[in-house]
């Protein structure tokens, strides 16, 4: 049956890109989109949701008035509207804490008085800082690898998975998605209400706006194709810190399966990520920058770790791939070339955000 989809953060670049897959493939689908437009570039999205007969409502999850029942009789809930960035939370930890806790309490409140199914985009970052930086790892020419032999539970060759242990500080950011997690857990309970959790690792692709705290795949070709420096930061600065990394697309086509299969995956808790195969160091996605634009530009190495780094992050997705037989398709070399590509096709109005 034809779906009321309402999309939190739906002009930012995971919420669009959902939006606009959904509405493609799905046209007797309505979507509507709400965003507070915070983000830098975010309002490029707007004539592309447009073209598709997106509906746009320009609003803010920490605004219960935003968010009234009466406006939004919808079916599903998709909430891609967090604050992303680790750093913002040792910076300015009030607008994380407001968008991400008060916001999930608003979107949650109007889950349960019009009765939505709840798919919740959640984050790596929840698992704490400390039990990361203590993984025994081994340092390779070109990046840091997981050794075999570890001490923890829930890490393995495949990566970080569902059962690592969740005590300990993880920033404000990840604090604040946990708690967004126990907060469904709890509606899900006392009202019945269907939701399902995505533990995203780096997601990236054409359409994000990239910064040095959020989006580094993005920023890396960004600096490339428009020649700025850029800084391996931390970990004695060879840029051999390593994550994984899931184009925007394979995300979608996961989704798309959740919807369709809501009431068996009803309750699921997942790691979504590109896995060890799609998992790049800095170094090395320099090397792929370099081979795909022609171009190199000056790399400084900064000794000082940043806030809330850890020196590797590698997603394991075993939980998902099993139970819908889902798995990511493409690349990291197919990946930085669609964002090189997306940057060359849309060089004028990109240069300002990302030039």
């Amino acid at each position: 049956m034809p779906e009321h989809v309402l999309i939190l953060g739906g002009a930012g670049f995971v919420g669009s890109a959902l939006a606009i897959g959904l509405k493609q493939h799905h046209p007797d689908w309505t979507i509507t989109c709400l965003d507070n437009l915070r983000r830098r570039g975010s309002e490029l999205n707007l004539s592309r949701l447009k073209s598709l007969d997106i509906a746009f409502v320009h609003g803010d999850v920490r605004s219960p008035s935003d968010l009234e029942p009466a406006a939004f009789p919808v079916q599903t809930i998709i909430d891609c509207s967090a604050e992303p960035s680790v750093l913002a939370g040792f910076s300015s930890p009030q607008y994380v804490l407001q968008t991400n806790l008060i916001g999930t309490i608003n979107i949650l409140e109007l889950a349960r008085q019009v009765q939505a199914r709840v798919l919740f985009l959640s984050t790596s970052r929840v698992y704490p800082i400390q039990a990361l930086k203590s993984l025994t790892l081994q340092e390779r020419a070109t990046r840091f690898e997981l050794a075999t032999e570890q001490s923890l539970a829930g890490v393995s060759p495949n990566g970080i998975a569902e059962t690592f242990g969740l005590d300990g500080a993880r920033s404000l950011y990840g604090a604040t998605k946990l708690a967004s997690e126990l907060l469904i857990t709890e509606y899900r309970d006392a009202y019945a209400m269907p939701a399902i959790v995505n533990r995203c690792g780096v997601l990236t692709g054409p359409w994000q706006m990239g910064k040095v705290d959020q989006g580094v795949f993005t920023l890396w070709m960004a600096a490339h194709y428009f020649g700025k420096p850029l800084s391996y930061i931390g970990f004695g600065g060879t840029g051999k810190q390593v994550r994984d990394l899931l184009h925007i697309d394979d995300l979608l086509r996961l989704v798309e399966y959740q919807l369709a299969h809501f009431s068996t995956l009803d309750g699921g808790v997942f790691n979504v990520g590109g896995g060890t195969a799609s998992s790049l160091s800095l170094l090395e996605t320099t090397q792929l920058c370099e081979a795909i634009t022609g171009k190199a530009v000056p790399i400084q190495p900064v000794l000082e770790d940043r806030p809330g780094d850890v020196p590797l992050f590698i997603t394991d997705s075993q939980k998902v791939m099993q139970q819908t037989g889902w798995q990511p398709k493409l690349t990291p070399e197919e990946t930085l070339r669609s964002i090189y590509h997306w940057i060359a096709d849309h060089e004028t109005i990109l240069r300002p955000v990302l030039g």
